[in-house]
């Protein structure tokens, strides 16, 4: 029964209040800080916990009084609306139990890429860019350009994006693939639709704690930044391009004005793709139907369709199709794409932990 396997919850919560309250704990500042931590992460089940077990306990006074001649037929309605209740409090608490993503909280690198299609691709990216950059907006979330390439004719070869608000990773972990675009170019005089390809990589920002580098694995390069066909926009050399020699992983930023800044920022980048990598092999090593959960973000995989003729978005993983592609992409309205992603894929991790 769900019931049993809750109680060690609300145990475990007093438990804490308990220790909170012992003067040897509060003289260990890390012990109180770890064991504070926990109690917060308990507290939203522990609430939802006690809100249902109020329920059940309501359910079980209100079928004793069935029989009751003045009360039985209050005691009937009252039942029917807590039996109501009940299936979705347990929803709401298989989900509150499931493993928690470590990456959840973190803020993001989004790294956006053009791919087939030429400058069709690369303006696309630009108007994926907008378009997140408004779904940030509507989230709160605070938008950094890390690097970037423009494109010839508008756009961006590539961008790097650091997404910074509560939850980051948690929304957008499932933009991660390989994005396609049907339309018809603005370049195209026959008028005839084009599809060209992105690709979208999604990567938490790590601490520097969580990822140690050897400076002996880089080799780092100095050199002026360049503007279109390779021409020079500034008179120092700011650009910075760091190699990771044993991952072959190679950042170039050269975005800011001082080289001090942009290799700052490289860094950042480079952590977050070792890190990126850690978590891919450790995903390989664990069973296919996890894997499958995660959303890893692996390149190589078409996620989503977007056909600007007939005004549609598709995302493949799902089999959602929703015929507003103009309003969700000038408005960043990308929540109605990514709560049926999560909606599907906390179901299939109820279905691992047999909840």
């Amino acid at each position: 029964m769900l019931a049993e396997k809750l109680e060690p919850f609300l145990k475990r919560y007093e438990e804490l209040n308990s220790l909170l309250s012992d003067t040897d704990v509060l003289k260990d500042i890390s012990k109180m800080t770890l064991l504070s931590k926990e109690q917060k992460n308990l507290e939203p089940i522990v609430a939802k916990i006690k809100e249902y077990f109020k329920i059940l306990q309501n359910i079980e006074e209100n079928k004793k009084l069935l029989s009751d001649i003045d009360l039985g037929e209050l005691a009937k309605e009252e039942l029917k609306n807590l039996e109501d209740l009940r299936p979705k409090f347990e929803e709401e608490i298989k989900i509150l139990l499931l493993p928690k993503d470590p990456n959840d909280e973190r803020n993001i690198f989004l790294e956006i890429r053009a791919g087939t299609g030429g400058d069709e691709a690369s303006l696309f990216v630009g108007d994926l860019v907008k378009a997140y950059a408004r779904y940030a907006e509507t989230r709160d979330y605070k938008l950094e350009i890390v690097s970037s390439s423009e494109g010839s004719v508008g756009g961006f070869k590539e961008i790097i994006m650091l997404v910074k608000g509560n939850g980051a990773y948690s929304r957008l972990k499932y933009e991660g693939g390989t994005h396609r675009v049907q339309r018809v170019p603005q370049t195209e005089s026959q008028g005839r639709v084009h599809t060209s390809a992105i690709t979208v990589a999604v990567m938490p920002e790590v601490d520097d704690i969580e990822i140690e580098i050897n400076p002996n694995d880089l080799k780092i390069d100095v050199m002026r930044s360049s503007g279109h066909g390779g021409q020079s926009v500034n008179t120092t050399d700011s650009a910075v391009r760091i190699t990771h020699i044993p991952s072959g992983i190679v950042v170039v930023n050269q975005d800011g004005k001082s080289q001090h800044k942009n290799k700052e920022s490289a860094m950042k980048v480079l952590k977050a793709r070792l890190y990126e990598m850690q978590e891919n092999e450790r995903l390989v090593k664990e069973s296919e139907a996890r894997k499958s959960q995660v959303g890893s973000g692996d390149r190589s995989e078409r996620i989503r369709t977007y056909n600007f003729p007939q005004n549609r978005i598709s995302d493949h993983r799902i089999n959602l199709t929703l015929y507003r592609l103009d309003a969700i992409m000038q408005d960043g309205l990308f929540d109605e794409i990514i709560e049926p992603l999560i909606a599907h894929y906390q179901s299939l991790s109820l279905q691992e932990q047999n909840l």
